[in-house]
């Protein structure tokens, strides 16, 4: 008795779910206008969502750049009081000189400022200029006349140098 009740309400929830199943499918012809604004606007916040991430980024970057290269000025301005310094180096024996100059080059290391090797090394076209070719090994740094600089590995001033050629 009570089992054939239960068999009809059973068959009854049956049909109620075959009819939400079959409610919930729709033609794409019957597809509504609004489904596809929605989907449009959201595909237009997420493209602006990381538009604003990648301009957040770059001004990030621009403002630490900013930072890291803000003393290079103001060392292109002092570069050739060092180079007169450098050039007093040469022609005295002078500690005082030496002292300050090795100073001057440990502090300005310190701030991401470094001077270019020129001592026993080859030419290097990215970091030097050549004022004149002597008598020496080919392609080798023979004589630093001025030295060069770089700040964070970007090139301030090339070192200005003297190169070896092998004479024939």
């Amino acid at each position: 008795m009570d089992i054939t009740k239960d068999n009809k309400k059973t068959e009854q929830v049956a049909d109620e779910e075959e009819v939400v199943v079959t409610s919930e499918v729709k033609d794409e012809s019957e597809i509504d206008p609004r489904d596809e604004k929605i989907s449009s606007l959201e595909d237009q916040l997420k493209r602006a969502i990381a538009d604003y991430r990648n301009l957040e980024r770059r001004s990030f970057d621009e403002r630490m750049d900013a930072i890291k290269y803000a003393n290079k000025k103001l060392i292109e301005a002092l570069l050739p009081a060092f180079d007169t310094l450098f050039l007093a180096d040469k022609f005295t024996e002078d500690e005082n000189v030496k002292m300050t100059i090795a100073r001057i080059l440990e502090i300005l290391k310190e701030n991401g400022i470094e001077k270019v090797d020129t001592n026993d090394v080859n030419y290097n076209a990215d970091t030097m200029e050549v004022l004149e070719v002597v008598d020496g090994k080919d392609e080798k740094v023979i004589e630093e006349v001025r030295p060069g600089f770089k700040i964070h590995g970007k090139l301030i001033r090339p070192a200005q140098v003297k190169v070896g050629k092998v004479q024939k």
